[in-house]
């Protein structure tokens, strides 16, 4: 239960700003801020652009996961030691390039809608996902691993039976900055023409419409805090 607590808070934030979202709340808070409220995005309209920017964060979040996963490996393993400052160089490069940037510099070639956005989620999310991935398979014990050793386990089964278990709750508090990462900057999509929750807002900012822009943004950070605490549930488990 203690475990399954902590997906309390994320989920009440959650749904709290779900709520705001609503075209009711969220033209009851444009006109309590003294502008007229306008139209509204209906709440069928909202939950399908909810459910597309969940699946292109779902992509992402799989792609910067694989990436972040694989080069934190990479980078501990004894043969590979020595390029961890210039793989670590590089996610740091590639972060520092912000989002709205690589989206408009990508679309001359991939063109507008999912693809700009994921190429812009893997430059900024891959910098968390590898040192996250780094920092929790350095926190393995190295007892463990000799153990390990002495009875004869390969490298390979040193890695998936032993480190990447034991790396678990290390790995997972990754993921989660990793999602979160992911459905914040699939907003950013929208300026690329991606059907997301960031479309509302663009659409907002273009109309000087304040409704829609508090709806897509409200909508954005409830489903960021609902994956987290669906995440935080599905692998309690896990920290036990």
């Amino acid at each position: 239960m203690r475990h399954l607590s902590a997906a309390l808070g994320p989920l009440l934030a959650g749904m709290a700003l779900a709520g705001l979202g609503h075209p009711a709340a969220a033209s009851a808070l444009v006109s309590w801020m003294g502008d007229a409220p306008r139209r509204a995005i209906p709440l069928d309209r909202l939950a399908s652009l909810a459910g597309r920017h969940l699946e292109l964060a779902g992509l992402g979040l799989g792609l910067v996961g694989a990436l972040g996963l694989g080069l934190g490996i990479l980078a501990t393993r004894g043969g590979a030691r020595g390029l961890r400052g210039a793989v670590d160089a590089l996610a740091a490069g590639a972060q520092a390039v912000p989002p709205v940037v690589v989206v408009a510099l990508a679309l001359p070639v991939l063109g507008f809608g999912g693809p700009p956005t994921l190429l812009a989620l893997a430059f900024y999310g891959i910098m968390p996902a590898l040192r996250g991935t780094v920092a929790a398979l350095e926190s393995v014990p190295r007892e463990a691993r000799e153990a390990a050793e002495a009875i004869g386990l390969t490298r390979w089964q040193i890695l998936t039976q032993v480190e990447l278990p034991l790396a678990g709750p290390g790995l997972l508090d990754t993921l989660r900055t990793a999602l979160v990462l992911a459905v914040a900057t699939v907003a950013v999509g929208a300026l690329a023409g991606a059907t997301t929750l960031g479309t509302p807002v663009v659409a907002g900012l273009q109309n000087q419409n304040a409704v829609p822009m508090i709806q897509g943004a409200a909508a954005t950070a409830a489903l960021a805090f609902l994956c987290d605490a669906a995440l935080l549930a599905a692998a309690a488990p896990l920290r036990r």
